[in-house]
């Protein structure tokens, strides 16, 4: 099952996302999860999720998307976990490549948003970047899971999320002919732990890109993983779909 488990299909991102869905869905990927980064995106995904059947919602406050919140986002948000379509609280997490200087705040938004996590039994989708132990030694103190979004640590660092319960978002990055570290990583780390990325209309894989993405170019990513392992692009598209079907009980 082709599984594109992290997309901002939104039309803030998109002149006419439901064009790009219906796409999606008729190239070949089976479903889609479409991820929020604040209140209003959040709440399109998740109308995107109810009109379509394969179309799935995260909801969730980004790190780059924490500033001026207003006082009741999270009652708000807290309301709109409760979504029969909504299967992870996502995107979150923490940022310290652009936006260090807001440390604190990234960290009380972030710990806000697993409580809701923890409230409603839903699986995390995080962002973190140049943030790997922070976010690692705050999970571990949840106890929660999902995927770690555009993973780019270590091999190290990835088996220590891998023990917490998290798969490792896997996308266009891995295309790129600088990614050594990610493709030794997708190259160590067994193919259970790994998901299926877009993250458009963001990271387009070569060879397009600086172009924007679209969740068709998923199957560039398999492809490319296939490669490095060395084994079918049908396997690779077997165990990935299976692995985020099971996290996040589609």
């Amino acid at each position: 099952m082709l599984i594109d488990s992290h997309c901002h299909v939104l039309k803030s991102e998109y002149s006419n996302p439901d064009s790009i869905i219906k796409k999606s869905l008729s190239s070949g990927i089976d479903k889609l999860i479409i991820n929020g980064y604040d209140l209003k995106s959040s709440m399109e995904a998740v109308y995107l999720a109810q009109k379509y059947e394969n179309i799935y919602a995260a909801v969730g406050i980004g790190p780059e998307n924490i500033d001026n919140l207003d006082s009741d986002v999270y009652e708000k948000l807290d309301k709109l976990a409760t979504s029969s379509k909504v299967v992870a609280i996502g995107e979150i997490g923490l940022d310290y490549y652009w936006t260090k200087e807001n440390k604190k705040i990234q960290l009380d938004v972030f710990k806000n948003m697993l409580n809701i996590a923890k409230k409603h039994k839903l699986p995390v989708i995080v962002h973190s970047r140049k943030a790997f132990l922070d976010s690692y030694n705050i999970l571990k103190e949840y106890n929660i899971n999902g995927i770690l979004h555009c993973y780019s640590g270590s091999v190290e660092m990835a088996k220590k999320f891998i023990k917490l319960g998290f798969l490792l978002g896997i996308g266009g990055v891995v295309t790129f002919k600088n990614a050594k570290e990610l493709i030794n990583v997708v190259k160590e780390i067994d193919l259970n732990y790994l998901s299926l990325e877009t993250d458009s209309p963001y990271l387009s894989p070569e060879p397009y890109r600086g172009k924007p993405n679209k969740p068709e170019n998923i199957i560039l990513v398999a492809q490319k993983i296939a490669k490095i392992k060395g084994i079918s692009v049908e396997e690779v598209i077997s165990t990935t779909g299976n692995s985020v079907c099971a996290k996040f009980d589609l």
